[in-house]
């Protein structure tokens, strides 16, 4: 195995190279990358995507925008313990905060309005099509979509658009057939569970994934390509980068800690079930910590005084943060693949079980499954209506493309674009516009 990226150039190659020199720029390549992705539309209009509960319903909790943000803290946090802890391992890979922070920024800007229901929507209508799913679309957004450059989208350099990459195949390749439902005259008999998309990237996009790749030898290109298949859902992929792996642990422990506190604020998990539920289970998890902290976590995560629940969740966060490891996977020969980031097994079921907590006592609360339908259905009749007539109800920049698109038979796919990079309020508004009467 290599004992440094002795490719580092490569990685840091945008397709677009850079032609501009600015006076006093001493920014490295991922401060720079960090700054697109801070600076993008696409990362702005976060702060008016559902995270877990409505947009608009209450100022207090977290949406897409502040989830991210605390991904990006964490993700930082997590790079200088491993710093500290993996010295030599760390140097090998170079890893870097900026390029962590970049990544945890990124991560949601491809999921479209109304959370998971948007996402649902979107695949069945797009399932003849190349499918859609949130992390292949910011793939797009950063590759092609966000007007940083004509072409090139963001423009970001190859190791950060790798780093985003969570799912490395495609749609296409990982569905499977008996996993879908069947189609419906009625959109409001389309069940969500029928429409769950696999997770990958399209297939339009395999010449941005070549170009990515490149560097990769054609076995460990293989490999990292590789995915299981199973008779009952879709298909999944095994692999992900060393920097990725680090991105998805601050996302899920982002999600399962700092979601958590928004339930409680909102009165949606009283103490009771919370004990039940949730800690008692931890107990058995093998995580010394949180079983001696078990009774003070849920005194202060349910305390009125608002610095007390700060204080158990901020120990949560470093419990989990602290325990994250390096592991190595010999089948890979790049130092980038051949390195992950990942919780010890008891760890990672306690992780899990928070996760699942939050899954289950607030996503699939009714009030919330109630706004991820109606919000499916509206993706739904706007996808529908736009298709009758892209020519006459697109805005002039987006029917530009369309038009260009719908030459090669890709035309679906820019209707999907436009409505994915939909705000919640920016959907519900075109809704009204176009079917409510007197609006």
């Amino acid at each position: 195995m290599p004992t440094s990226l002795s490719d580092h150039d490569s990685w840091l190659e945008r397709r677009l190279p850079r032609m501009q020199t600015r006076d006093g720029d001493h920014r490295s390549a991922y401060q720079r990358d960090k700054a697109r992705v801070l600076h993008s539309a696409a990362f702005r209009r976060l702060q008016a995507k559902t995270q877990v509960l409505g947009v608009g319903q209450s100022d207090f909790y977290r949406t897409r925008l502040t989830h991210s943000l605390e991904a990006a803290q964490i993700g930082t946090g997590i790079t200088a313990q491993l710093h500290a802890k993996y010295p030599e391992t760390t140097a090998t890979v170079d890893l870097d905060a900026s390029l962590i922070e970049a990544l945890c920024l990124a991560h949601d800007i491809g999921h479209p309005p109304f959370g998971h229901g948007g996402e649902i929507a979107l695949h069945y209508m797009m399932h003849e099509h190349g499918g859609f799913e949130g992390n292949g679309q910011t793939f797009r957004i950063i590759t092609q979509l966000e007007p940083y450059t004509a072409e090139h989208g963001m423009n970001l350099c190859r190791r950060s658009i790798l780093g985003l990459v969570k799912y490395p195949n495609f749609i296409d390749t990982l569905t499977n057939p008996a996993c879908h439902g069947h189609t419906s005259s009625s959109f409001r008999q389309v069940k969500a569970g029928d429409w769950h998309p696999p997770k990958g990237l399209f297939n339009c996009d395999a010449y941005l994934v070549d170009w990515l790749l490149a560097p990769l030898s054609d076995a460990d290109k293989n490999t990292f390509m590789a995915f299981d298949r199973f008779e009952d859902r879709h298909g999944k992929t095994r692999h992900k980068s060393f920097d990725c792996s680090i991105m998805e642990l601050a996302d899920d422990i982002a999600y399962g800690i700092h979601d958590l506190e928004d339930a409680i604020v909102m009165g949606m998990i009283t103490q009771p079930v919370f004990e039940k539920g949730l800690m008692q289970p931890l107990q058995q998890c093998q995580v010394p910590w949180l079983a001696e902290q078990a009774e003070s976590l849920t005194l202060r995560l349910f305390s009125e005084h608002h610095h007390e629940r700060k204080n158990a969740i901020g120990a949560l966060v470093n419990c989990f943060i602290t325990a994250i490891e390096i592991v190595r996977n010999d089948v890979f020969s790049h130092p980038l693949l051949a390195h992950q980031a990942c919780l010890p097994d008891a760890y990672h079921q306690a992780l899990e079980l928070f996760k699942g907590f939050v899954y289950h006592h607030v996503i699939r609360r009714t009030e919330v499954q109630r706004l991820e339908f109606k919000g499916q259905q509206m993706v739904m009749e706007l996808f529908e209506a736009l298709s009758c007539d892209p020519a006459r109800l697109f805005p002039d920049n987006t029917r530009k493309r369309w038009q260009v698109a719908e030459q090669a038979g890709q035309g679906p796919r820019i209707i999907a674009d436009y409505i994915s990079g939909m705000t919640d309020e920016f959907a519900a508004r075109l809704y009204t516009t176009l079917f409510v009467p007197g609006s």
